[in-house]
């Protein structure tokens, strides 16, 4: 098809200038990312898009809220896991993955959640501006609820959850289950969970200074999507 073509010469055109992109990644959160380690699901997406639209990018690992700070500070050029419901003067690309967040919570708790306003019953913690992104009836829920926390650090969750110390927990699940592997001789990883499934989909997107970065990023996730490298992708983490 010619559109295809057009793809692939203007994706081979840009590869031969390409300019570097410095993109902030947040923290460890198999198997979306390995911090530090140059891969993940999430990871992987955003690097080759940004390859075959000629775009080099340099990774930065921080916590979300200080990388939306260093975004507006012009320190970095990017910032992933993102949409405009984060807010801020920059220009946003098209979804390139969504994550499937629930509430969690041990099954012993019996809680009795039916919908996103129930969680305001209950001490929740949850991963830092899911109070923006996951839609105006979580962040009413959330500014009212004074045992309500956003934690940077997702491996903190499952400590939390397993040992009591918050009766939910909003996360994705296959964050959960990975850490799950790492927080085992801690806590007690075997306890019934009961998964309360309040949420939609949420649909995540690079988040840019310039318009033109995202543009180009754009062209590389069509391409990648075209060519069979996002599928490819996404098997390489489908065990995870």
């Amino acid at each position: 098809m010619k559109w295809m073509w057009v793809l692939l010469l203007l994706s081979c055109s840009l590869a031969v200038s390409a300019q570097g992109l410095r993109v902030g990644f947040g923290t460890h959160k198999p198997p979306y990312l390995f911090e530090g380690q140059g891969r993940g699901l999430e990871y992987d997406i955003v690097v080759s898009a940004a390859q075959h639209a000629g775009l080099e990018v340099e990774p930065h690992y921080a916590p979300m809220e200080r990388l939306q700070l260093m975004l507006t500070q012009g320190k970095i050029d990017a910032i992933t896991t993102t949409n405009e419901r984060s807010g801020g003067n920059i220009f946003y690309s098209n979804v390139y993955i969504r994550y499937q967040n629930v509430a969690v919570a041990l099954r012993s708790r019996n809680l009795d959640i039916q919908r996103i306003s129930d969680l305001g019953r209950y001490s929740v913690n949850a991963f830092q501006r899911a109070r923006f992104l996951l839609g105006s009836e979580y962040q009413a829920m959330a500014e009212a609820n004074p045992r309500y926390r956003e934690e940077a650090f997702q491996i903190a969750r499952n400590r939390m959850l397993y040992s009591g110390r918050v009766d939910v927990v909003v996360t994705d699940m296959r964050i959960l289950r990975y850490f799950n592997r790492e927080v085992y001789t801690q806590v007690d990883v075997t306890q019934p969970l009961t998964l309360y499934p309040i949420f939609a989909a949420t649909g995540y997107k690079l988040g840019c200074r310039q318009q033109a970065d995202c543009q180009r990023f754009n062209l590389g996730l069509e391409t990648i999507r075209s060519n069979g490298e996002y599928v490819a992708i996404e098997r390489r983490y489908a065990v995870h």
